[in-house]
Protein backbone atom coordinates (compact mmCIF):
# COMPACT_ATOMS: atom_id res chain seq x y z
CA UNK A 1 0.00 0.00 0.00
CA UNK A 2 1.38 3.41 -0.95
CA UNK A 3 1.60 6.16 1.59
CA UNK A 4 -0.59 9.15 0.84
CA UNK A 5 0.74 12.48 2.00
CA UNK A 6 -1.71 15.24 2.83
CA UNK A 7 -0.86 18.84 3.63
CA UNK A 8 -2.23 20.08 6.93
CA UNK A 9 -3.75 23.12 5.23
CA UNK A 10 -5.74 20.83 2.90
CA UNK A 11 -7.55 19.14 5.78
CA UNK A 12 -10.94 20.50 6.84
CA UNK A 13 -10.85 22.59 10.02
CA UNK A 14 -11.60 20.80 13.29
CA UNK A 15 -15.06 21.21 14.71
CA UNK A 16 -15.61 22.45 18.25
CA UNK A 17 -16.53 18.93 19.32
CA UNK A 18 -13.31 17.54 17.81
CA UNK A 19 -11.22 20.17 19.59
CA UNK A 20 -12.98 19.39 22.89
CA UNK A 21 -12.31 15.65 22.42
CA UNK A 22 -8.62 16.32 21.73
CA UNK A 23 -8.37 18.38 24.95
CA UNK A 24 -10.14 15.58 26.85
CA UNK A 25 -7.75 12.93 25.51
CA UNK A 26 -4.69 15.09 26.19
CA UNK A 27 -5.80 15.59 29.79
CA UNK A 28 -6.23 11.85 30.46
CA UNK A 29 -3.45 10.52 32.72
CA UNK A 30 -1.49 7.62 31.24
CA UNK A 31 -2.56 5.24 33.99
CA UNK A 32 -6.21 5.76 33.03
CA UNK A 33 -5.80 4.80 29.37
CA UNK A 34 -7.57 1.53 28.46
CA UNK A 35 -5.27 -0.62 26.33
CA UNK A 36 -7.46 -3.75 26.50
CA UNK A 37 -8.54 -3.53 22.85
CA UNK A 38 -4.96 -3.50 21.54
CA UNK A 39 -3.72 -6.98 20.63
CA UNK A 40 -0.45 -8.09 22.17
CA UNK A 41 2.55 -8.30 19.89
CA UNK A 42 3.51 -11.92 20.41
CA UNK A 43 6.32 -14.02 18.93
CA UNK A 44 4.18 -14.87 15.87
CA UNK A 45 3.76 -11.18 15.08
CA UNK A 46 7.47 -10.52 15.42
CA UNK A 47 8.29 -13.57 13.29
CA UNK A 48 6.36 -11.98 10.40
CA UNK A 49 7.56 -8.42 11.04
CA UNK A 50 9.82 -6.81 8.45
CA UNK A 51 12.32 -4.09 9.26
CA UNK A 52 12.06 -1.35 6.65
CA UNK A 53 14.47 1.53 6.41
CA UNK A 54 13.94 4.26 3.85
CA UNK A 55 16.56 4.57 1.16
CA UNK A 56 19.26 7.12 1.90
CA UNK A 57 19.28 10.39 0.01
CA UNK A 58 22.21 11.85 -1.92
CA UNK A 59 22.63 15.58 -2.22
CA UNK A 60 23.59 16.78 -5.68
CA UNK A 61 23.38 19.72 -8.03
CA UNK A 62 20.86 19.18 -10.79
CA UNK A 63 19.82 21.40 -13.69
CA UNK A 64 16.13 21.20 -14.51
CA UNK A 65 13.89 23.09 -16.91
CA UNK A 66 12.54 26.21 -15.23
CA UNK A 67 8.90 25.25 -15.86
CA UNK A 68 9.44 21.89 -14.15
CA UNK A 69 10.79 23.54 -11.01
CA UNK A 70 8.02 26.17 -11.08
CA UNK A 71 5.37 23.46 -11.39
CA UNK A 72 6.59 21.60 -8.31
CA UNK A 73 7.27 24.77 -6.28
CA UNK A 74 3.69 25.98 -6.86
CA UNK A 75 2.43 23.14 -4.67
CA UNK A 76 4.32 24.57 -1.69
CA UNK A 77 6.75 23.26 0.87
CA UNK A 78 8.05 19.77 0.21
CA UNK A 79 8.36 20.23 -3.55
CA UNK A 80 11.73 18.45 -3.64
CA UNK A 81 10.17 15.44 -1.91
CA UNK A 82 7.40 15.42 -4.54
CA UNK A 83 9.99 15.64 -7.32
CA UNK A 84 11.76 12.65 -5.78
CA UNK A 85 8.44 10.77 -5.59
CA UNK A 86 7.80 11.44 -9.30
CA UNK A 87 11.25 10.12 -10.16
CA UNK A 88 10.73 7.12 -7.84
CA UNK A 89 7.45 6.26 -9.63
CA UNK A 90 9.23 6.44 -12.99
CA UNK A 91 12.14 4.26 -11.84
CA UNK A 92 9.80 1.69 -10.28
CA UNK A 93 7.70 1.57 -13.48
CA UNK A 94 10.85 1.11 -15.60
CA UNK A 95 12.04 -1.72 -13.38
CA UNK A 96 8.66 -3.45 -13.80
CA UNK A 97 8.70 -2.87 -17.56
CA UNK A 98 5.60 -0.65 -17.40
CA UNK A 99 7.07 2.40 -19.11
Amino acid sequence: MAMKRVKLEDLPPLTGAQRARIREIAATPDDQIDYSDIPELDEAWFAKAVLWTPPSKKQLTLRLDEDIVTFFKQSGKGYQTRMNAALRAYVDAMKKGEA
